[in-house]
């Protein structure tokens, strides 16, 4: 009786024959890759699709807003969030980052991420449409955040100021790719926030949203008088000096780059605002 064929099923790479009828051996297996990011590789690029982060951002988002995850619930584990979307560390971490951004959720670090209560009385973003309203929300920012860099500088954490560098970083790379870099714009300053360890310097951060960056409300390259990569890589710079003098724990550096960034914008929506007021 003849015995059975060997189990040739194992995940093992099988020898290759050549045309001449010869058998070479098997080429070494390849660093394996997570599922969803192979499939993202290998996928046309004929039309944008989401990327890895934005879909774990949506199905994570879904959860809250469905009530799956409720307000004060800790959210998985990275290594439990990379097993369902089959995707890596850093892809969650982004989409955390992105999450903490829009107000959803806050890490308390060493602890977990946990789900925000929704705040109880938002501001009327749809009420910052006009240049002087531009300038006002300009104001109320100066008197907020030139405290909360300085805040920053003492008490900031070595995560915190990676994500502040993570947000400067990627502000460059939408200044290149020609976009007007407003995420990460927001997320640098809301990462300044985070770093006061005071709950109320966030809580009003978060209520304000991208309404306090000028660009979201009006073209404020066209105010600048350059052009829009020029203004944009400036105001980068003006980031990369805050977070500078919040690295080396000083204070009042870190007050004064903030007050003068913040400043810089006013002044131009100031000018925009007279012209328009004396073209009347």
């Amino acid at each position: 009786m003849t015995p059975p064929a060997p189990d040739t099923t194992r995940a093992t790479a099988s020898p290759t024959e050549s045309p001449d009828g010869t058998t070479s051996p098997a080429a070494p297996a390849e660093r394996s890759t997570p599922p969803a990011e192979a499939a993202a590789a290998a996928t046309p690029d004929r039309q944008r699709r989401p990327s890895l982060a934005e879909t774990v951002v949506a199905a994570i988002t879904a959860r809250i807003r469905g009530g799956a995850y409720r307000p004060g619930d800790k959210l998985p584990t990275e290594q439990a969030v990379m097993t369902e979307h089959g995707v890596s560390r850093t892809v969650v971490r982004e989409a955390i980052s992105r999450l903490q951004a829009s107000g959803l959720v806050a890490t308390r670090h060493g602890i977990g991420t946990f789900v925000c209560a929704p705040p109880v009385a938002p501001v009327e973003i749809g009420t910052v449409v006009t240049l002087r309203d531009v300038l006002a929300m300009l104001e109320l920012r100066i008197s907020l955040e030139t405290e909360a860099a300085a805040l920053a500088a003492r008490r900031r954490s070595d995560a915190q100021l990676a994500e502040m560098q993570r947000a400067v970083e990627d502000f460059e790379a939408e200044i290149a790719a020609g976009r007007n870099g407003v995420d990460a714009d927001f997320r640098f300053h809301m990462q300044v926030a985070l770093a006061t360890g005071n709950r109320y310097f966030e809580s009003i951060f978060r209520q304000l949203g991208t309404a306090t960056i000028p660009r979201t409300r009006l073209d404020t390259t066209r105010l600048a008088a350059e052009s829009s990569e020029s203004y944009l890589s400036r105001t980068n710079r003006e980031h990369e000096a805050i977070l500078d003098a919040i690295r080396r724990g000083d204070a009042e550096s870190a007050r004064a780059g903030m007050r003068m960034h913040l400043a810089n914008s006013r002044e131009r929506v100031r000018r925009a605002s007279e012209a328009a007021a004396s073209a009347e």
